[in-house]
């Protein structure tokens, strides 16, 4: 068993350090442990994982929500939200940045993407916050790490793959329902740093908004809004599933950004279909590795191993929690989040459960811990977009990011330690 630990571990990172795309460095790494194992065939495995593990039902949502997503980010959702949180929260002391924070909120929520929210919200309301005098590393770290807080809120695409990976033990409505309360504490958190930073800097407002401007912002924003609502009332109300709740996504989209909005036109189409196409294919062949490496991690007994390592360290659950959650952190700041999920949730998972931690509560902690890694160099996608939007430099941005960096580990022991946050939804709904 040694040698093959090994072996995994070490072919790996090799691998990931001399820039091999993750999913092929993960495919290479289990061929070559099978092979050495000597008593399997390595092929045949390899691909009978990689057709298996991609063949699951709930997977078909992935595709239809990154449709949406797209759609959404082009089809003028963001500008419309922007207007409706300015005239809520603008004219505040620091107004922007609250505006920064509940749009990304939303959008995210609503596109299920990070970078999408960054590039969207922060494309606009970067330049705009520079221009209103504010410092603009502070406002790329402000939308950076706004921008995390959409994939804990639902409909979330690493949620349905968190729900897959665990093997059927988990629903993906009960990690929708678990999602909305952790998420919505790390937006205000990230909100309290914008309070404190921005309470001795006069003129950082806008001027007060009318009721009459608050409505007509509010019914522009209230079709995107929507969507949430009509994903996640369908779904409990037994209206559709998951997957099918993701295929009206897209259509309710597309009537928003070809119809009502009339952003997108119909020559768009081919150009956002492929551009679904190469995303999708690129998680579904992240999930067909993994799935694979879940088979090697299993056939060696190595989940077990961990978790006896683990336990043996301490039977305290608040110190394994810590350590799991230290570890992840590390794992955050190299490695982007859905191979994080797929590979650790195999390893930890039967750790947690031995403490008695429910499964959806496990896998809401590991979301909003990995959702630091996006805003963490030397691979935090989120990062490298807003420096890019913003036209600065992670060197730059580093310091300003640390008030919100305290914030968003503040939120994560709250969700860590406190579970009827992530809990209290699933379990007054009946769903789990």
């Amino acid at each position: 068993m040694e040698i093959q630990v090994a072996i995994l571990i070490a072919s790996f990172v090799v691998l990931v350090l001399i820039n091999v795309p993750v999913a092929v460095a993960i495919g290479v790494c289990t061929l070559l442990t099978i092979v050495s194992l000597g008593t399997v065939p390595a092929c045949t495995i390899i691909a009978q994982r990689l057709s298996t593990g991609i063949a699951s039902f709930p997977l078909l949502a992935i595709p239809f929500f990154v449709l949406a997503g797209i759609l959404m980010g082009e089809g003028g959702m963001a500008r419309r939200l922007i207007d409706f949180a300015s005239a809520l929260v603008g004219q505040y002391r620091g107004g922007l940045s609250y505006v920064s924070t509940l749009t990304c909120m939303m959008f995210g929520a609503i596109s299920g993407s990070a970078t999408a929210a960054v590039s969207s919200v922060g494309g606009m309301l970067i330049p705009e916050m520079t221009r209103k005098g504010y410092d603009r590393r502070f406002s790329v770290a402000v939308t950076t790490t706004s921008a995390t807080t959409g994939l804990v809120i639902p409909p979330s695409n690493i949620m349905i793959v968190y729900a897959v990976v665990t093997g059927g033990n988990v629903s993906v409505v009960a990690m929708f329902l678990a999602g909305v309360l952790p998420g919505i504490t790390m937006g205000l958190a990230i909100m309290l740093v914008c309070l404190l930073v921005s309470r001795n800097k006069p003129g950082l407002a806008e001027e007060p908004a009318s009721w009459k401007k608050i409505f007509r912002t509010a019914i522009g924003a209230l079709p995107s809004m929507a969507l949430i609502v009509i994903v996640l009332a369908g779904i409990l109300g037994g209206a559709f599933s998951p997957t099918e709740a993701a295929a009206i996504a897209v259509l309710y989209a597309l009537l928003l950004g070809v119809l009502l909005y009339r952003e997108i036109k119909p020559s768009d189409l081919p150009r956002i279909c492929l551009q679904t196409g190469i995303t999708t294919a690129v998680i579904f062949l992240l999930i067909g590795t993994s799935q694979a490496l879940s088979w090697v991690l299993a056939y060696e007994n190595i989940p077990q191993a961990v978790s006896s390592a683990m336990l043996s360290l301490s039977d305290n659950p608040y110190v394994i929690l810590l350590l799991i959650n230290i570890l992840l952190l590390l794992v955050g700041t190299v490695m982007d989040m859905t191979p994080a999920v797929l590979i650790f949730t195999p390893i930890f998972l039967p750790v947690v459960t031995k403490l008695g931690m429910h499964p959806v509560h496990f896998g809401v902690m590991m979301i909003v811990n990995l959702c630091i890694g996006l805003c963490t160099p030397p691979v935090g996608t989120c990062l490298f977009v807003g420096c890019g939007v913003g036209k600065t430099t992670i060197a730059e941005v580093t310091r300003p990011m640390l008030p919100f960096f305290v914030a968003m580990l503040a939120a994560l022991l709250l969700t860590t330690y406190w579970a009827p946050l992530s809990m209290a939804l699933p379990e007054a709904l009946g769903v789990n």
